[in-house]
């Protein structure tokens, strides 16, 4: 089959190696691609926010499949546009990726559904938020609600350091996606990402990874949004895999279901492993960037089936 993937990070280009490799590919284009991934495919220069465009080189180049690497697509609705015109897209709907859209939306799921997380508060209003962490304290984390590239994330150590934070956010540095702050109890333990294949009923776990978070040694600094990454993590022993199966991704799957959003595509959940066992930190509704380049030199299966799988159930 012809096939389509949109981005241009190092994700795509571990995506596109692992694409091209599948007996089921016929030929790989890639939009708006880089000079990495050009040596696995054909590189398209095309913006992934102009649907239009999208639909346009679909139909130009017969695509039979498009894989959404990025998740603004994803939230700002690429895959339904694509189903629509009766071309078969992995990737969530706009509605299902919600759960990466808005920290708060996913915060307020996990709360009606019994799924372990960190306690929280939502604030659209700045002195509401700082009265929030005046009352609870330093060490709390501090997130814009929407899509920051992964930088509108603060874990402040100090008092001074997060009501720093709820005025960046508030300030607009993270633009529409400071609007809404999400202010969350400090979680102690061994982080982890894991992902999991969904079709909208059934979910099958992938792997687990753990990326590099923070900018020094010693767990220091601004968070990175991840610097490189290994796999499997150590902390994900396969109790510890059946765990999160049952207490995180399958309950998520549900919910969505039960909402009428179902979710179908690749569901990487940021853990932390706590003493008490596993809990939510986020969701991000694509495979992750780093994770992916170290996840795809381990799978030892065809991802052109597990990804149609993925959205054909």
């Amino acid at each position: 089959m012809n096939i389509l993937l949109i981005g241009s990070g190092g994700r795509e280009h571990a995506l596109a190696f692992a694409l091209k490799a599948s007996p089921l590919c016929t030929r790989l284009i890639a939009a708006p691609g880089n000079p990495g991934i050009a040596e696995a495919a054909t590189c398209v220069a095309l913006d992934p926010a102009d649907q239009d465009a999208v639909v346009a080189l679909c139909r130009a180049e017969a695509i039979d499949f498009v894989v959404i690497g990025p998740e603004a697509p994803l939230v700002a609705g690429l895959a339904d546009r694509l189903e629509a015109e009766g071309i078969a897209t992995f990737g969530p709907s706009a509605a299902a990726a919600r759960l990466e859209g808005s920290k708060g939306f996913t915060k307020d799921l996990c709360a009606r559904y019994g799924i372990p997380t960190a306690a929280y508060g939502r604030f659209s209003d700045r002195a509401a938020a700082e009265a929030y962490v005046r009352s609870h304290g330093a060490p709390i984390v501090i997130k814009a609600d929407g899509l920051a590239a992964g930088k509108g994330v603060t874990v402040a150590m100090t008092l001074d350091e997060a009501l720093a934070a709820v005025a960046e956010c508030f300030a607009g540095t993270f633009g529409a996606a400071g609007a809404e702050v999400v202010v969350e109890e400090f979680l102690v333990g061994e982080e982890a990402s894991f992902f999991a294949l969904a079709d909208g009923g059934f979910a099958l776990p992938l792997a687990s990874a753990q990326d590099h978070k923070r900018a020094f040694d010693g767990d220091r600094g601004p968070n990175t949004g991840g610097m490189g990454a290994y796999s499997p993590a150590p902390v994900m022993t396969e109790a510890m895999t059946e765990r999160v199966m049952a207490e995180i991704i399958r309950p998520t799957v549900a919910a969505m279901a039960a909402m009428g959003a179902p979710f179908r595509g690749v569901l990487f959940a940021g853990l932390m492993i706590t003493e008490s066992g596993p809990k939510l930190i986020e969701y991000n509704v694509r495979f992750g960037d780093p994770e992916t380049q170290v996840l795809m030199l381990r799978l030892d299966a065809d991802l052109v089936a597990l990804l149609k799988a993925a959205r054909d159930g």
